[in-house]
C-alpha cells in the first residue's frame, strides 16, 4: 500500500511539474508583442496618426484596421486602447506596469471588450452589445470593443449595428479588424477611420528576427533569416512562429540549410538556375531540374511564388538597364520576362489546387517558356511597318512619280 501511495504522489508531482511548464512558455510571437507604438514594426503611417490624434485630442469613435494577416492589426488596436485607457491619459506612451495597463493587454480589463467576430456574428448578439453600450465604463474613461474579423458579421448584424456606430455614447469606441475589407459593407466603412497595415518588408522583418534571436541567445545566419523573411510573405507573426519552430527543431544555432530542410523551400541559386533555365528554353534541364526538386521534397507552389518575384527583381533590373537584362545568360528583352511572369502566375492555381503538383508545375513552366518566345502583334506590326518606310522605292513607284 505504501508503495501504490508513493507511485501515485510520483504521477502527481510529474503530472503538475508538465502542467507547470506548459503553462509558463510562452511563444516568441507573444513574448514580443509590441507593447509601445514605437516597437510597431512597419506600420509608421498608422503609429503617427494614431498618436497625434491623441495628442492634439482627435479621436474619433470608430476605427477600421485592414490588413494581412500577423501586420499588428489586433495588436495596435490593444495599444491604442491602453493608449485611451491608461491612468491619466489618454497617453501616448501608457505606463506598462500599471494594473489597468496590463489587464488591457492580456485581455482582462472590464472596459475593453474583445470579440471575435467569426463567433459572434448574429444579430441578437450584436443588439446586446448595443444594449451594453449604453452603460457607463467600470474603471476607465472609455468604453472600448475591439472586434477581430468583423467581415464575419452577418448583414443583419451590420445592420443593427450601423444607428450605434453613427451616433454612439460619448464614452464608446470602436476599433475593427479584418484581412478582408470588400466583405465589409460600405454603409459600415463609411463612419469608420480606416487604416491600411502594409505587408511588413524582408529587411524590416530580418532586422527585428535578429533582435530576437540575440536576446533569446540564438546564432542564426542572415541567409537563414532572410529565407524565414521570404516565407514570412510580409507577416511579422508568421516569421516569430517560424523563428520558434525552427529553434524547436535546431537548438540555439540556425542555419539556411535547416530553414531549407524543414520548410521545403528552394534556395535562392536554385531559384537562379531555374529562371536561367526557363530564359534558355533549356527543356530537358527544367524537367530534371523539376524532378529533383520534387524528390528532395521541395514545396512547388513556394518554389513558384519565389520564381516570380525573382523575375521581377530581374524585370525592374532590365527596365533600368534600358530594356534588356543580362542576368539569365544571353540578353533578353524584358517583354519576354513580363510575359514569363503572366504565364507562371495564371498557373499558381493549379500547381496548388491541382490533383498533381508536379505535372501542373512542369507544365506552367514549359507553357511559360513558349509564351515568351512569342511576339506580341502589336509590337511585330510596328516592327513591319519601320522596315517598310525604310525600304527603297520600287522601279514601278519611280516612274509613276
Amino acid at each position: 500500500m505504501i508503495v501504490l501511495a508513493v507511485g501515485n504522489l510520483v504521477v502527481l508531482f510529474i503530472f503538475f511539474a508538465l502542467t507547470n511548464m506548459a503553462q509558463g512558455y510562452q511563444v516568441i510571437a507573444r513574448r514580443w508583442r509590441p507593447k509601445q507604438f514605437d516597437e510597431i514594426v512597419g506600420q509608421d503611417h498608422i503609429t503617427r496618426t494614431l498618436k497625434n490624434a491623441i495628442t492634439n485630442n482627435r479621436i474619433a469613435h470608430a476605427y477600421l484596421f485592414v490588413g494581412p494577416r500577423g501586420t499588428g492589426k489586433t495588436t495596435t488596436a490593444r495599444m491604442f486602447a491602453k493608449a485611451l485607457n491608461c491612468e491619466g491619459g489618454p497617453s501616448i506612451t501608457p505606463d506598462d506596469e500599471s494594473d489597468i495597463c496590463k489587464s488591457i493587454m492580456d485581455g482582462s480589463c472590464m472596459d475593453v471588450i474583445e470579440i471575435d467576430g467569426a463567433s459572434n456574428n448574429s444579430v441578437e448578439q450584436i443588439r446586446q452589445l448595443r444594449e451594453d453600450c449604453q452603460y457607463a465604463p467600470a474603471q476607465c474613461p472609455f468604453k472600448i470593443y475591439i472586434i477581430d474579423e468583423v467581415h464575419m458579421l452577418s448583414t443583419g448584424a451590420f445592420n443593427a449595428l450601423l444607428k450605434t456606430l453613427e451616433e454612439p455614447p460619448s464614452h464608446v469606441k470602436f476599433l475593427f479588424a479584418t484581412t478582408e475589407a470588400h466583405k465589409i459593407l460600405p454603409t459600415i466603412v463609411s463612419r469608420c477611420q480606416r487604416f491600411e497595415f502594409r505587408p511588413i518588408s524582408d529587411e524590416q522583418i530580418c532586422s527585428k528576427l535578429k533582435t530576437i534571436a540575440d536576446a533569446e541567445k540564438i546564432s542564426i545566419d542572415d541567409e537563414a533569416l532572410k529565407s524565414v523573411a521570404r516565407l514570412a510573405n510580409g507577416g511579422m507573426r508568421d516569421a516569430q512562429s517560424t523563428l520558434d519552430q525552427l529553434i524547436s527543431f535546431c537548438g540555439d544555432s540556425i542555419s539556411e540549410a535547416d530553414v531549407l530542410e524543414v520548410y521545403g523551400l528552394a534556395s535562392q541559386e536554385q531559384i537562379h538556375e531555374l529562371a536561367t533555365l526557363l530564359a534558355q528554353a533549356n527543356y530537358p534541364s527544367i524537367l530534371s531540374t523539376v524532378e529533383k526538386l520534387a524528390e528532395g521534397g521541395k514545396d512547388l507552389y513556394r518554389i513558384l511564388v519565389d520564381l516570380q518575384n525573382y523575375l521581377r527583381e530581374v524585370l525592374v533590373d532590365g527596365i533600368k538597364s534600358g530594356g534588356k537584362t543580362s542576368a539569365l545568360g544571353p540578353p533578353i528583352q524584358v517583354e519576354s520576362i513580363m510575359r514569363m511572369n503572366d504565364a507562371l502566375h495564371r498557373g499558381e492555381a493549379g500547381v496548388k489546387m491541382g490533383l498533381s503538383q508536379t505535372v501542373n508545375f512542369e507544365v506552367t513552366l514549359l507553357r511559360a517558356v513558349e509564351e515568351s518566345r512569342t511576339r506580341a502583334i502589336d509590337s511585330l506590326i510596328k516592327e513591319l511597318s519601320a522596315i517598310a518606310q525604310d525600304a527603297p522605292e520600287t522601279s514601278g513607284q519611280k516612274k509613276n512619280n
